[in-house]
């Protein structure tokens, strides 16, 4: 016969403690969620600050190009033929595709670059997983570079970025690398936030993905969908800050000691290998300053 717990108040007691101790957060994270914020602050800001808005407008491009990504992804996984991933400077984008389950390709783009988001956040939270994430991520930059190889804003774009996530590889034992990665998934999320609200609640843009997919499903008018589509990106960017709190418990000490035994940066091992750090950090920063100032350049 089954066992019957004689007390279930006192495993609702033990589980509620669990998870009061696993969302409470250490120093570290304490520290990441304090850089988060201030990172919400600085780029709500300077979204709406002339000039200085262009300190943000590469990870808004980069944004744009989670979401077109992401249509072209669920275009694949739905047997749609891509033809092209455009990206334009004025923070537009556009994925040629024939083919496919439009029910799932359209909202692939806010919903998708959400869940890349909110990923993103979490790994923002652990060293080590933010260099997971950057190998994800370079190979999503390759896939982009094959379907958009005919529109050199968007090969600039990805050569500034993939210097920066370089760059900020080797500085600090990769502390630099997660703080960047963190920042790209909290713009990533606000992105989605802003676009859905402006796209579809506070105006109605016909060309949008939420119109189009009120044509097709013919139930609700695209204001409804939006706000559906702004509720789950709002439960992905809550997640991705759930997850990572949950997940990643090691202070800045045990993630420095993890980091230099799992896909170690120059300073960590040999000599030779800090000898080499000058050199590829210097290429990498031009890389990176030339390709971004190129696509800031292009903006006006």
């Amino acid at each position: 016969m089954p066992t019957v717990h004689a007390y279930p108040e006192h495993n609702f007691a033990v589980f509620a403690r669990d998870a009061r101790d696993s969302l409470t957060p250490n120093e570290t994270q304490r520290t990441t969620l304090i850089v988060a914020a201030c990172y919400i602050i600085a780029i709500a800001i300077l979204w709406h600050v002339p000039y200085l808005s262009a300190i943000i407008y590469p990870f808004k491009l980069l944004t744009v190009g989670f979401h077109e990504m992401s249509h072209a992804i669920a275009g694949v996984l739905t047997c749609a033929h891509i033809h092209s991933i455009e990206l334009d400077p004025d923070e537009g984008g556009a994925t040629r595709m024939s083919g496919g389950i439009p029910w799932i390709t359209l909202p692939a783009g806010y919903l998708g670059s959400s869940f890349i988001g909110a990923a993103l956040i979490t790994c923002g939270f652990d060293t080590n997983a933010s260099k997971v994430a950057s190998l994800v991520m370079a190979a999503f930059f390759l896939f982009t570079l094959w379907w958009a190889r005919r529109n050199w804003l968007t090969w600039l774009l990805i050569l500034g970025m993939s210097g920066l996530i370089v760059l900020f590889w080797f500085v600090a034992g990769g502390v630099a690398l997660r703080y960047f990665v963190l920042f790209i998934g909290v713009m990533s999320c606000m992105y989605v936030l802003w676009d859905v609200i402006d796209d579809t609640i506070a105006r109605k843009v016909n060309g949008s993905d939420a119109s189009a997919f009120a044509k097709i499903c013919g139930c609700c008018p695209s204001q409804v969908w939006g706000v559906i589509w702004l509720i789950i990106a709002f439960a992905f960017f809550a997640a991705g800050i759930v997850i990572g709190l949950v997940a990643f418990k090691q202070s800045a000490a045990q993630q420095a000691d993890d980091a230099r035994h799992f896909l170690p940066v120059p300073g960590s091992s040999s000599g030779a290998l800090q000898q080499l750090l000058p050199a590829s950090a210097m290429a990498s920063s031009l890389a990176c300053v030339a390709a971004l100032t190129a696509v800031l350049l292009h903006r006006w």
